[in-house]
């Protein structure tokens, strides 16, 4: 009888000193000197698969002094995992051919918002602490006009906390949000201003000379873990991690060059500082999640679950890759440093055809009334604008439209996760195959009820492709297409479009 092979051992500072494990990764680095300097809100597995992987190559190359607080917003399982684990995680690394595993150790100190407010206030104002970084979602930063509401929020305590630091005669703080919003700069020094100037104009003034908001780009696609992937992860790498995050080899962060309190050298570990990071945004924004939210709707109604699946149908990968590269590329400015599009285009479509990260689609399909007007329909409504094709593109929004009954094309039920989702879902049924009622809801779709040729073609595809399986099909091989002059006159032009679009600002 074989001998069973012993329990892996929890992950902890211990465990670690004692491994002598080959295929797992471990600090190189003495994790008793990182001393604290960023505090980030919203501990979760995109920021540790992301930004604290950065902060852990600093600490690699012996910047010792950028050490991380995360600070969880109100769920305290994660904290009960961190606390057990001495605030170690597992990174692991899924590419098409293999895996790569990395305990990261830059996290020096986990605290629950919800728990400990006064501890959260007091390391935002420890002069140590130079930047403070957020992925708090889209909801965070709306701000309530109660002022006790107000209160519970995020930007509450860091104008406190900078608060604290302007009588005491010390530097503030660089205040950078890592959110996926078309103007996260914006957003986050509007709510810090707004509690600023309810507090006092002499605060006021000071945040507005002295503290920097800039602006940033994020990308990493991380699929929920599962327990599956935990028990998976503990037999392949032997690492006794609760909560290991899992994530594709690509990732990028671009940041504007804007810091009011020392600059994290991470440009050493593949970060990119710019003057401006708006392209960037757009053409992530228009290339990934407007196409993330394209796949999503036309993927589920085709009838699969993942994005490798969808991407494994010929058919909708063709709609998919074509969606990209003649219909939102030439939107786009060609002319970005470091963001070639076909190569941008390549590896998006490499991206989502890996079949170790097959991330759900009922996840890209959720928050389609935020999702769908920032990142899908600014394209159609520039194509409209500038007369090019956009078959595609309302083919897309017209699966939007469908998922929104609730139904699939086999009648089975869709939990539509969506804040409006009820809303919606009664205009998607009272419309039926006719948009019009839907497209009055401005506050999502502005004027696309203007865009003619893009009514046609969702009003057909809702009453043909979207009626079954079949005629799904075969729509995805031949989008509708109601005229030469409808569909665009330029489709030579694909990547030669000479410059920004000239509404980039204002959507990137």
């Amino acid at each position: 009888m074989s001998e069973s092979l012993p329990p892996v051992p929890a992950l902890s500072n211990r465990s670690l000193d004692a491994s002598s494990n080959s295929h797992l990764e471990v600090p190189g680095y003495d994790r008793t000197r990182i001393e604290p300097a960023v505090v980030h809100f919203g501990v979760g597995g995109f920021h540790r698969a992301h930004q604290e992987v950065y902060f852990d190559r600093l600490a690699e190359l012996g910047f010792i002094h950028w050490g991380v607080i995360g600070v969880g917003m109100r769920r305290p399982e994660m904290g009960q995992v961190l606390d057990a684990q001495d605030n170690l995680f597992t990174v692991v690394e899924r590419g098409v051919a293999d895996s790569a595993a990395k305990v990261i150790g830059s996290m020096v100190e986990y605290l629950l918002l919800a728990d400990d407010r006064r501890a959260v206030r007091a390391r935002l104002a420890d002069p140590r602490i130079r930047l403070v970084t957020l992925t708090i979602t889209a909801d965070g930063y709306v701000l309530p006009d109660d002022p006790e509401q107000a209160h519970e929020s995020v930007f509450e305590l860091i104008v406190d906390a900078l608060e604290e630091r302007r009588l005491a005669r010390h530097a503030p703080f660089t205040v950078l949000s890592c959110d996926n919003l078309p103007d996260s700069a914006a957003a986050t020094r509007e709510a810090v201003m707004t509690l600023a100037r309810r507090r006092a104009p002499e605060l006021a003034r000071w945040i507005e000379d002295r503290v920097s908001f800039p602006g940033s780009m994020v990308d990493r696609i991380t699929p929920a873990t599962t327990p599956e992937d935990r028990d998976e992860i503990e037999e392949d790498f032997q690492v006794g991690d609760r909560w290991p995050v899992i994530t594709e080899p690509f990732m990028q962060w671009v940041i504007e060059d804007d810091f009011c309190n020392d600059r994290p050298p991470l440009d050493r570990v593949g970060v990119r500082f710019v003057d401006d990071v708006a392209p960037y945004k757009l053409i992530k924004s228009r290339l990934l999640n407007g196409v993330h939210s394209a796949l999503g709707y036309v993927g589920y109604l085709a009838g699969h679950r993942s994005t490798y699946q969808a991407m494994k149908d010929p058919d909708v990968a063709d709609f998919i890759q074509r969606l990209m590269r003649e219909e939102i590329a030439p939107l786009l400015p060609a002319d970005v440093p470091g963001m070639d599009l076909d190569t941008y285009c390549d590896t998006v479509l490499e991206r989502l055809s890996n079949p170790s990260i097959a991330d759900q689609l009922a996840r890209l399909c959720r928050r389609g009334s935020t999702k769908v007007p920032d990142y899908l329909l600014p394209s159609l409504h520039a194509a409209h604008a500038e007369d090019r094709p956009r078959t595609r593109l309302a083919f897309a929004v017209a699966a939007w439209m469908r998922y929104l009954r609730g139904e699939d094309l086999d009648g089975a039920a869709i939990d539509v996760q969506d804040a409006r989702a009820e809303e919606l879902r009664e205009a998607a049924l009272r419309g039926g195959d006719d948009p019009k009622t839907l497209l009055a809801i401005t506050d999502v779709f502005g004027d696309l009820s203007d865009d003619a040729a893009s009514v046609t073609v969702i009003r057909e595809s809702l009453a043909g492709a979207f009626a079954d399986g079949q005629n799904l099909r075969s729509a995805l091989a031949s989008p509708a297409q109601p005229s030469d002059h409808a569909n665009g006159t330029r489709p030579q032009e694909t990547h030669e479009h000479s410059g920004p679009h000239p509404n980039h600002d204002a959507v990137a």
